[in-house]
């Protein structure tokens, strides 16, 4: 199978050739599609030399399927070109996310929605994936009313440039490139992507607007608060969560640790609980502090961390390719 890669040369397009190779994707030739400056260059992709093309030449190369991370403007520019000469794109910007006629897909939580038509399939954003992977057992128990969520989110989340910036500044260098306005070192930045009307970023409106779509429930009310803070290896997230109906703790840690995507990290007497460091090169969402919220009734508490670089962006955009793969549609 014939396999595009577009935005090979970034921190999501590498990560993607990586999960490509470990999941055994039954790639036959690499496609990798880069900017103009990196045209002619070759990448390694399981022992074998690729040289890194154009966007219309991997047009004509007509892959199966092409994995795009390359922004929203490329993808709004491109990804019909792919479509309309057959190519299934599996997109990772934002750009056709919240587009009625697309579909916006975590295999573990809405995998059915997909069907042989789909050729402009959206990526989510990498702090809903963790979430939607972790809430969807307990919607499907519990129904969930509502959801409180503050993010500690990596620096890769926003590219190299933004770890340039962090690991300079630990080294004491001032001059430089700044992916933020404000140092991240030793700090925490309460903006992720532009703010809104409404006071709120982007980012967290991705939240609001994707948890929806995904969860197939415009009834469930979120609210969300987006914070970058100096770690790699992984988005956090405090997630407060309001059910319908109520629940046993037991029976919350039971359902989490039989769910697909979903590692239970919860011992409080060995202080096993989710981290960045932990989670960072692995596939699955981490989940654990998982308790009762006290101040109101039907509530809980838990913590949730996963490598925005893999299931944040990569991993779940494999995983649609598999998807997509088992079920004949490419």
């Amino acid at each position: 199978m014939k396999v595009a890669v577009v935005g090979a040369t970034g921190l999501v397009g590498t990560k993607m050739l990586q999960v490509l190779a470990e999941r055994n994707f039954p790639v036959t030739e690499l496609i990798p599609v880069a900017s103009e400056r990196s045209l002619g260059k070759e990448i390694e992709f399981r022992g074998n030399k690729y040289k890194i093309v154009s966007m219309q030449e991997a047009v004509d190369a007509k892959p199966a399927i092409a994995i795009f991370s390359a922004g929203g403007g490329t993808s709004l520019e491109w990804a019909p070109k792919f479509a309309d000469a057959g190519i299934t794109v599996i997109d990772n910007s934002s750009a056709w996310r919240m587009d009625e006629t697309k579909k916006l897909v975590v295999p573990e939580v809405n995998a059915h929605v997909l069907t042989a038509a789909d050729k402009i399939i959206a990526n989510p954003n990498c702090s809903t994936i963790q979430m939607v992977v972790v809430l969807k057992p307990l919607h499907d128990r519990y129904k969930i009313n509502r959801v409180i969520v503050s993010t500690y989110q990596s620096v890769t989340g926003t590219g190299v440039k933004a770890v340039e910036q962090m690991m300079n500044e630990r080294k004491g260098i001032t001059d430089g490139p700044m992916a933020y306005k404000y140092p991240i070192d030793q700090n925490a930045i309460p903006q992720i992507d532009v703010f809104t009307e409404n006071g709120y970023t982007k980012e967290e409106m991705k939240m609001v607007n994707e948890t929806k779509k995904i969860m197939e429930d415009n009834t469930i009310r979120l609210s969300a608060t987006c914070v970058r803070i100096p770690t790699m290896g992984g988005h956090s997230e405090s997630v407060n969560i309001e059910f319908e109906n109520d629940f046993n703790i037991e029976e919350v840690k039971d359902l989490l640790h039989s769910s697909p995507g979903v590692t239970l990290q919860d011992n409080l007497e060995s202080q096993l609980y989710p981290m960045p460091l932990t989670a960072h090169d692995k596939d699955d969402t981490f989940v654990g502090r998982i308790r009762r919220d006290e101040s109101q009734l039907n509530t809980l508490n838990c913590w949730i961390v996963s490598d925005n670089l893999r299931k944040g962006a990569a991993t779940n955009a494999v995983q649609i390719a598999e998807e997509l793969l088992k079920r004949g549609f490419v």
